[in-house]
Order: C-alpha cells, then sequence, then structure tokens
C-alpha cells in the first residue's frame, strides 16, 4: 500500500467515525430477496455484526469466490469457485493451500480431489465425535432453538469456566512472590477479528 493511500485512509476513518453512511443497492428481485437479510445482518452494530463481517474476511482476501475454506492450526486451504459444470459433475476453478513452508495454488482437478478428501475427512471427524460422545442415545431435537435462553446458558458456562480458571492461576505458586496475585477480570467481549483483518489487509 502506498503511503499515499495509507494517509488517504486514515483521512478517511478519521473524517467518517460515529458517522452513518446512507447505502443504494440496485439488484434482481430474487437477488434482492436473498441478499437483504444478509446485507442487514452484516450491517448490525452489534455482536451478532461483528461476527458475520468476522466470518467473511477471507473473501476480500481471495481473488476469485471461495467456495469452502479450511482452517487449521497453522495450515489454510480455499476451494475457489465459482464452479464449473460439466454434464452433473461440477469442478472448482482452482485452490489455494497455505501451510509452513508451502504456498501452492491448485488446479481444477487438484482442488475437486482435495476438497472430496477433506469433506471424507470431516464427515470421519463428526461421526467419531457423534459416537466419542454417545450422542446417539440422546434424543432428537429441533435445529431451532430459544437463541435468548441458549445464549444466557453459554455465557454462564463460559463465565463459570473463566473464575475456575482464575481460582487455579490465584492459587498458583508464583515463582516471585509465592502466589499470583492482582488477576485482571476476565470480560467476555464481541470478536475484533473483522478489525484485525482489515487492518492486516
Amino acid at each position: 500500500m502506498s503511503i499515499f493511500r495509507s494517509a488517504m485512509d486514515r483521512l478517511a476513518d478519521f473524517i467518517w467515525t460515529g458517522r452513518k453512511v446512507n447505502l443504494r443497492f440496485t439488484a434482481e428481485y430474487r437477488t434482492a430477496c436473498f441478499t437483504a437479510p444478509l446485507i442487514a445482518k452484516l450491517l448490525a452494530e452489534d455482536a451478532d455484526g461483528h461476527a458475520y463481517r468476522s466470518a467473511i474476511v477471507p473473501w476480500h482476501r481471495a481473488e476469485r469466490p471461495p467456495l469452502d475454506i479450511y482452517q487449521g492450526h497453522t495450515s489454510f486451504c480455499r476451494i475457489d469457485g465459482p464452479l464449473q459444470w460439466v454434464g452433473n459433475k461440477s469442478f472448482a476453478l482452482g485452490g489455494l493451500i497455505l501451510s509452513p513452508g508451502v504456498t501452492a495454488h491448485l488446479n481444477p482437478f487438484e482442488a475437486d480431489e482435495l476438497r472430496d478428501h477433506m469433506q471424507q475427512a470431516i464427515e470421519a471427524a463428526i461421526v467419531a465425535w457423534v459416537r466419542d460422545h454417545d450422542l446417539y442415545t440422546r434424543p432428537p431435537v429441533p435445529v431451532k432453538f430459544d437463541r435468548a435462553k441458549a445464549d444466557r446458558k453459554a455465557k454462564t458456562m463460559i463465565a463459570t469456566w473463566a473464575a475456575n480458571e482464575m481460582a487455579k492461576e490465584e492459587a498458583s505458586p508464583s515463582p516471585d512472590n509465592g502466589y499470583y496475585c492482582c488477576a485482571a477480570p476476565i470480560e467476555i467481549t464481541p470478536s475484533n477479528a473483522f478489525q484485525k483483518g482489515l487492518d492486516d489487509g
């Protein structure tokens, strides 16, 4: 990024901070029916909005529309679209692998083979998890759920875990004075991955 563009970006950030911007789109009716709810979710100035925007950060870094993104601890794989159909067979246009010491662009056949391999691995991992956690014995539940109730329960579980971890740290001997002290309170906040992703891009 040039010095001039960087300076302009900082100026724009300063000018527009805290101001509302009107957006206007023109789309085909069917496209609008599908995308309008998505746009509303992306523009929400709350934790959900941050989460949705964080999820599509990789879209800004991809030359083609991503079909699938697989993220490991240190490795990354992206399958690129749009899909190309030959009869009943579809092909990705390519793909990308990033791994320590490796940057590789995939051709359509490599991307198709890797996509199939990843889907098989994911299927095997899910089935193994279901088996290992004995989920077959649980009664089926509706896919939809009470969001407010479920969120309160999840946040309570996380807060309890955080409190237990803090208690463990306070009880652990410190190399300096025998005990850890003055631990900062743990606050659960929305992810800042969206902003970080834009800064890194």
